[in-house]
């Protein structure tokens, strides 16, 4: 029998913003851990074939398919002082921090095999240590924000610091530690200043997650505490496979399947455009990502007011329509022939507007499809009567996580498959392999990116299923105190 548990204080403003700015950890991580990053990096500064880093990617991202769901049920079971979730985003914060040093400063002289096994173990490491803050902080918002609303308000403050922090950490990665200038006449090819960012990451990882885990401390009585049970291997892997099986998560998940693999193959497959097609420097790069930044603010303010005025799922929809149009037309554009030129200032403000309208619409997605699954959780407790919101992120999370894995195999496919060349610096790549590349990439974005929109139409959860599953909830506690009263 769970505790009762006492009505919590509004949720104010400063508190959004601190359990936000827990995300920029996760912005952090993703650049980091980024297919656009290492691939060019194992591929193109160490040598490695974009296939093999392809498929590294991947290996590391399946680890996370049986890990992720056991954090997120061991979450939403463990019993402290510090409640459910508090615990694992403490522990977190040194392992995360200390493996994305360590993924930068791999020892020398390593055959490209041995640096390639030594980078998929310790990707591993790190997406577990980041999983172990991820998943039971985004666990956290269900019972954080219970109105349907105002959990989309919290999402939103969560995916604006996670874009921002992305937005960021790519600008000062191309712009500060990239730069190409006599200083650094490598560019994008020196190892080193990789190995100096990676250190720059690990101490805001280990700051911006004890920052947001101290200041939802104060949450902690409020939350839900899971009645005392021992569960068999076998209990622990039926309730996880119930909750897979929530057919809204399902919806959601198939979805995430088919967008997160179109993403993943942008992901991977930009900076090669942007040197090779568009003829930028490193340092051009940087300004770029800094559109995310005013993508955040847009997405912060107009998400929770679409989600509320369309309704979540016609309103995700009809954003994440549109990010497949705007996302094609700059390449589409230029085989097309209708582009400026390379080192037009026009060019410039078009690359540059396209990553802002993108990014807003994509953003503003996210935020409201993970209010969605948010909705699951009531839906799932509903069903089952157990609270399992850390599986119901790790699902969401980790379909994500291996579908960019997916992306990033399909990308390096793409690659060696137009014979794309290593250690090839911007201006030496024949046009013609860089134009096969962008004549295979619309297609497949187009197939992942337009798919992930038609299974959305199968979500089922409104705005009064949702307050139906609120008051079931309500109700049921209500019977648990009143019983526990007389027992």
């Amino acid at each position: 029998m769970s505790s009762p548990v006492p009505t919590p204080p509004p949720l104010g403003f400063p508190l959004k913003v601190t359990y936000g700015l827990g995300s920029v950890a996760y912005g952090v991580a993703y650049v980091i851990l980024s297919s656009a990053v290492l691939q060019i990096y194992f591929n193109q500064v160490l040598g490695i074939p974009a296939v093999w880093v392809g498929a590294a990617i991947l290996v590391s991202l399946l680890a996370d398919v049986v890990l992720d769901p056991l954090i997120g049920q061991w979450s939403d079971n463990f019993r402290s002082r510090w409640g459910r979730r508090h615990p694992f985003m403490y522990a977190s914060a040194l392992p995360a921090a200390a493996l994305t040093y360590f993924l930068w400063h791999a020892p020398r002289g390593l055959e490209p095999t041995q640096l390639l096994g030594l980078a998929v173990v310790t990707m591993i490491a790190l997406r577990v240590a980041g999983a172990s803050y991820e998943i039971p902080s985004a666990a956290l918002a269900p019972e954080l924000a219970p109105d349907y609303d105002q959990r989309t308000s919290l999402m939103a403050f969560r995916w604006f610091f996670a874009i921002g922090g992305i937005a960021v950490m790519q600008l000062v990665l191309y712009t500060v530690f990239l730069r190409q200038d006599a200083a650094n006449p490598l560019g994008v090819l020196n190892p080193e200043r990789y190995a100096q960012f990676g250190a720059l990451s690990a101490v805001l990882i280990v700051v911006c997650i004890l920052i947001s885990a101290a200041a939802t401390h104060s949450r902690i009585p409020y939350l839900h505490k899971p009645p005392v049970r021992r569960a068999t291997v076998g209990q622990t892997f039926r309730q996880i496979a119930s909750t897979f099986a929530n057919p809204a998560l399902v919806v959601v998940m198939g979805s995430s399947l088919l967008g997160g693999t179109g993403v993943g193959i942008t992901t991977t497959l930009s900076n090669y455009f942007y040197l090779h097609l568009w003829g930028l420097k490193s340092q051009a790069i940087g300004p770029l990502a800094a559109g995310g930044l005013l993508s955040s603010v847009l997405g912060v303010f107009l998400a929770p007011f679409l989600a509320k005025r369309f309704g979540k799922k016609q309103a995700m929809i009809g954003l994440f329509s549109t990010s497949v149009f705007t996302s094609m037309l700059p390449i589409g554009g230029r085989l097309l022939g209708i582009m400026p030129p390379n080192g037009s200032g026009l060019l410039y403000g078009l690359l540059f507007t396209d990553v802002v309208v993108t990014a807003a619409l994509g953003l503003m997605g996210f935020v409201i499809i993970t209010s969605m699954v948010a909705d699951v959780a009531e839906d799932q407790a509903v069903k089952s009567g157990a609270r399992s919101e850390g599986v119901l992120f790790a699902a969401n999370g980790l379909v994500g996580k291996f579908t960019l894995g997916i992306g990033a195999f399909v990308a390096g496919s793409l690659i060696s498959l137009v014979g794309f060349p290593t250690h090839a610096a911007p201006g030496t790549v024949d046009p013609d392999i860089v134009r096969r590349l962008a004549i295979y990439y619309l297609p497949c974005i187009l197939i992942f990116n337009g798919g992930s929109v038609v299974v959305l139409q199968f979500y089922r959860i409104d705005r009064a299923a949702h307050e139906r599953n609120i008051a079931r909830l309500r109700e049921a506690a209500a019977l648990a105190e009143e019983t526990h009263i007389v027992g």
